[in-house]
């Protein structure tokens, strides 16, 4: 059982999402992030990424910054640019980029579902990172961010979700690259019943990004003992097939006191190693290699993949375990410096 709620949401003033919206904190330097905003005031990067306010170097960590977040957030809303809706509701949120399209539910899931894992994660999180969203979280008293999961889709949500977005949206922009976004009110008091009714019927959900959202959510949560909506966290729900999974690269800053050739001769133990040029791999179980101005493809030899470990049979884990961490000393990508 899935717990998906209705909640009461700040809104951006009509007219004005485009001005308000931006996008994740956690993809742009501080020097982007600062150009991105400049004479936008409304610019949401204000309260996500507030540092951009204050004398260039200070510590994104500074206390300074989170209440600077919070005089943002709140100047946002005094000033018009963000209202809090009327009562609870679901919302419906539409992505195109290029030629794919993906429509989905916004929500509150359940912070105790998480810790219990009805909502599976997938990766580990970094302490820094979750110590700063929970810093964030609690100076705001509000969550600026949803996590990002999905669901094994079911027909008679799309139906609906695809009737609701046939009408009267309530935003609709294209940002600058180029994505178009759109969003819908859900206000019927039944169309809601069957939204929370059929979650109900959903046995897990599973986070696609916002670990460290969600993480920090969860010990808001335990340090509030649940009280009010900190048991809950924002999210938005897209099905499984219309998801699109992009690239998440690593990138190496040294080659652990080895020249480029050594290195090589090393891969070549657990990879076969061909000059191909590609910089996208063309099936599973190959590995894109960028190295003297020279895309390669790696392929893992028979020996180099358990065959009794789903888990180890993973592009992302054989990466780790046949490369980042025997010959470049990466023993723990969330605390290794990549």
């Amino acid at each position: 059982m899935a717990t998906v709620k209705p909640f009461t949401a700040l809104l951006p003033d009509s007219g004005r999402a485009s001005d308000i919206c931006e996008l994740p904190y956690d993809v742009m330097s501080i020097a982007e992030a600062r150009q991105m905003a400049e004479g936008r005031p409304d610019s949401f990067l204000h309260v996500s990424r507030p540092e951009i306010d204050l004398p260039k170097g200070i510590a994104p960590t500074d206390p300074s910054v989170y209440a600077k977040a919070r005089d943002n957030l709140d100047r946002l809303i005094a000033g018009g640019a963000l209202r809090r809706d009327e009562r609870a509701h679901y919302y419906l949120y539409r992505q195109i980029m290029g030629g794919h399209s993906q429509l989905g539910l916004v929500a509150v899931a359940s912070c105790a579902e998480y810790d219990d894992n009805t909502i599976r994660r997938h990766e580990f999180t970094r302490p820094e990172k979750e110590d700063d969203r929970v810093a964030h979280l609690e100076a705001l008293d509000a969550q600026t961010g949803p996590v990002f999961l999905t669901y094994s889709a079911d027909a008679e949500l799309d139906a609906l979700f695809d009737r609701i977005a046939g009408g009267e949206s309530d935003h609709d922009f294209t940002a600058p690259d180029g994505v178009q976004h759109t969003s819908w009110t859900v206000a019927s008091e039944e169309d809601t019943q069957f939204i929370a009714s059929r979650f109900d019927s959903i046995p897990s959900l599973y986070i696609a990004d916002g670990h460290h959202r969600s993480a920090a959510a969860s010990r808001v949560a335990k340090r509030r003992a649940g009280s009010g909506t900190s048991g809950l966290f924002l999210t938005v729900l897209f099905p499984h097939d219309q998801m699109q999974i992009l690239a998440y690269n690593r990138v190496v800053r040294d080659l652990n006191d080895q020249s480029s050739d050594e290195f090589l001769a090393a891969l070549g133990q657990a990879f076969d190693i061909e000059e191909s040029g590609s910089a996208t791999p063309g099936g599973k179980h190959e590995i894109c290699l960028y190295l003297e101005d020279l895309w390669r493809t790696l392929r893992p030899k028979p020996s180099a993949i358990d065959p009794d470990d789903p888990i180890k049979q993973l592009d992302v884990s054989i990466l780790q375990d046949q490369a980042l961490a025997p010959l470049l000393g990466i023993d723990e990508c969330r605390n290794g410096k990549l």
